[in-house]
């Protein structure tokens, strides 16, 4: 098969889909691998240990969307709609519940959409997703703890205190990996940290693996209207695979929010769990709203591209190589969790959460072609 790596054109992200170590095993496996020239830069991978791996590099992206699989990092952008050929398959993530215009372009081309943030074991768990929302939830205090800063417009607090004087009050809103993670990074600077889940079972998970600086609390109307403006770094971290976040945080919860508080809202990619959020970027990270600090960045992880890269490629590559070997149909046939990762195919949308996140109705595998069975 012929594989492409497109270098990614999103602003600010240094990611690439595919290591060296990816591209030997995939050439040992009898395919072709093309890499666009500089792919790697942003995440200090030279062009020269591709080609010493066995790829073909190659100078252009319209040469890589000649490939019959192509990986990438994060969703197709407008300048590259026009490359992408019907029954091409695309495997990156995609977030296309919050994004109408990328959904319609991808039903527009035929295309086979796969996206690594639907990928899901029978446990529930996202092995794609996963490791970018460790580094995401990782990040959200550490950009949070910066944007409180004076400077950038915050309370001008210190998120651990000193001897004397209070600790920040960070709220998390979603227990899952990104506020497991934000919440032990925030304990960790010595916060004060609220973290808050549906789920009482992952509460009583939590209370158990976190410090004791980290206060576990049932999510409902109620809770979430009453801790929003207690706390001084806000971090939204629910999700729903494949559809769209739920606005959990109003407009008047915010308004209710101290001047110079921060807003980071994690969910952005799935179109965001508060309701004044708006995507931004790295270049241009954070506004104000009610006198509030919002970071809405929808690709976080890509700022620290080395990190991003290796945890990433460690967990796409096995079903890179499944793709690979058995084509998209069969590989969908093979393993019930890649297929999973479907959201759309030949102009139809398979995946529940994003046909109702349209108001569509999703179609199923076996009619996409006759003799899917």
């Amino acid at each position: 098969m012929l594989i492409g790596v497109p270098k990614e054109v999103k602003d600010d992200e240094y990611r690439v889909a595919l290591l060296p170590v990816g591209v030997e095993l995939l050439v040992h496996d009898g395919h072709i691998v093309l890499m666009e020239a500089d792919a790697g830069l942003g995440s200090g991978i030279a062009d020269s240990e591709y080609r010493d791996a066995g790829a073909t590099i190659v100078g252009s992206a319209n040469d890589v969307y000649k490939a019959d699989l192509v990986v990438k990092v994060k969703e197709p952008q407008s300048s590259e709609y026009g490359h992408i050929q019907g029954d091409q398959v695309l495997f990156c993530y995609f977030h296309f519940a919050p994004n109408e215009p990328l959904t319609k372009a991808m039903l527009d081309r035929s295309a086979i959409c796969i996206a690594y943030e639907t990928v899901q074991t029978s446990h529930g768990d996202l092995p794609l997703l996963t490791p970018m929302s460790e580094v995401a939830g990782r990040m959200s205090i550490q950009e949070g703890a910066k944007y409180l800063e004076s400077p950038f417009m915050g309370r001008g607090i210190l998120l651990g205190g000193v001897p004397g004087v209070a600790p920040a009050d960070v709220v998390i809103i979603g227990g899952g990996v990104v506020g497991t993670n934000a919440a032990k990074v925030a304990a960790g600077l010595g916060a004060n940290v609220t973290i808050m889940d549906v789920d009482v079972s992952r509460l009583r998970y939590l209370s158990d693996i976190l410090p004791p600086n980290v206060t576990t609390l049932f999510s409902d109307l109620h809770s979430v209207r009453h801790m929003v403006p207690r706390a001084d770094l806000l971090i939204g971290a629910v999700l729903i695979p494949g559809s769209r976040a739920p606005r959990l945080v109003t407009q008047e919860m915010v308004a209710e929010m101290k001047p110079g508080a921060v807003i980071v809202d994690v969910a952005v990619d799935q179109g965001g769990c508060v309701e004044t959020t708006r995507p931004t970027t790295h270049h241009d990270p954070t506004y104000l709203e009610y006198g509030v600090v919002h970071y809405a960045v929808t690709n976080m992880p890509g700022a620290v591209g080395r990190t991003s890269t290796h945890a990433l490629c460690n967990v796409t590559l096995p079903y890179v190589r499944r793709l690979a070997r058995a084509g998209w149909m069969q590989a969908m046939q093979n393993d019930p969790i890649l297929a999973t990762g479907l959201n759309i195919a030949r102009g139809e949308i398979v995946h529940t959460g994003v046909a109702e996140a349209f108001g569509a109705r999703p179609t199923p595998l076996a009619d996409l072609q006759g003799d899917w069975c």
